[in-house]
């Protein structure tokens, strides 16, 4: 019964997690609110709160699992993609504790975690499976063909869905971070209200700069006729923006569905949170005969249990890093 200590700390969220025998028994995740006064996550001051916050959040999730630290059998930590600052603090820490208590360390991919969330809940996609992962920096269609074993078979070309709905908040003045704003006031407005293009990209990748663009005029051209049309039309606009993401996400993911003859879907990432984006792969899913799978709220944005059972696995096929590793900034697949 392997017990995992797993570090996460890829952007601006600091999170510590136990998972024990592949059963998650605490996830303990410290935001970061600072950065909502400049509008975005600003690196330099998010490495610096998690140097501050890195220990608290250990001791919490090792206090919360009621596991003892002499107890832990391997430490799991996110290596890359993400914020070099945000890494080398997550890195650092889960090195020097596995140097001092003389234990293995396990490097995990941010986004083969994000996938291998789906292993944390009783109900289990089946491999192959597809995965439709999105997030603030990415939006990937992967091919799933075992635990560490993926293709990624489209991606975006530009902006990710994530970046789509940031820019749009910022567009319409919402503050920071505007994506769960946009799910919020979508929920009283009208989807149809307003139509915005599809690009249309060939294969399975994708673009959401010209759409970013389209409700920029958009908005533009609207509120020179009427100063107080955002103000008057944000729930139908947040709707009508929501929708058209969704669609462009899922439509891509069907065509590929078809193409590879899978019917076991999953969906993953931050922006897997959104209500619209849930809904909408729930719906296709009944429509096309597929299972889907979605994670909880909790699994969605970066969290550490999604370190903890990636790492897990990884202790089970006996791959461990040496404390020469360091952080990568960008990390394929």
């Amino acid at each position: 019964m392997p017990v995992i200590l797993a570090i996460e700390s890829s952007c601006d969220e600091t999170s510590a997690s136990v998972c024990v025998d592949g059963q998650i028994l605490s996830n303990v995740i410290a935001n970061q609110t600072i950065h909502e006064l400049y509008g975005g996550v600003v690196p330099e001051l998010a490495s610096r709160v998690h140097q501050q916050n890195i220990v608290p959040a250990v001791q919490q999730a090792l206090l919360n699992a009621k596991v003892n630290k002499n107890d832990i059998d391997a430490v799991a930590f996110t290596r890359g993609p993400g914020l070099l600052g945000s890494l080398l603090v997550g890195v650092s820490f889960a090195k020097a504790f596995a140097l001092a208590k003389n234990l293995p360390l396990i490097d995990i991919n941010h986004m083969q975690a994000h996938i291998l969330a789906h292993f944390i809940a009783e109900k289990k996609p089946s491999f192959p499976f597809l995965c439709l992962t999105v997030s603030g920096g990415h939006t990937q269609i992967v091919l799933v063909k075992d635990y560490f074993d993926m293709e990624v078979i489209g991606q975006t070309l530009d902006d990710a869905a994530g970046e789509a709905m940031d820019k749009t908040s910022k567009i319409l003045g919402l503050p920071y971070p505007g994506g769960p704003l946009i799910d919020k006031y979508a929920r009283t407005g009208n989807p149809d209200a307003y139509t915005f293009p599809e690009p249309q990209i060939p294969g399975f990748d994708f673009s959401f700069s010209g759409v970013k663009t389209a409700i920029l005029y958009f908005i533009r051209d609207n509120v020179a006729n009427n100063p107080n049309f955002i103000q008057e039309n944000l729930n139908d606009i947040c709707a009508s923006v929501e929708k058209r993401i969704a669609t462009i996400l899922l439509n891509k993911l069907k065509r590929a569905a078809r193409e590879y003859n899978i019917t076991d879907i999953a969906l993953a990432g931050g922006v897997s949170a959104n209500t619209g984006l849930r809904e909408g792969l729930t719906k296709m899913g009944v429509d096309n005969g597929w299972n889907v799978f979605i994670p909880k709220f909790e699994y969605c944005t970066d969290n550490a249990a999604m370190i903890a059972i990636a790492g897990y696995h990884k202790y089970l096929k006996g791959e461990f890093a040496g404390q020469e590793i360091a952080p990568l900034a960008r990390m394929p697949m």
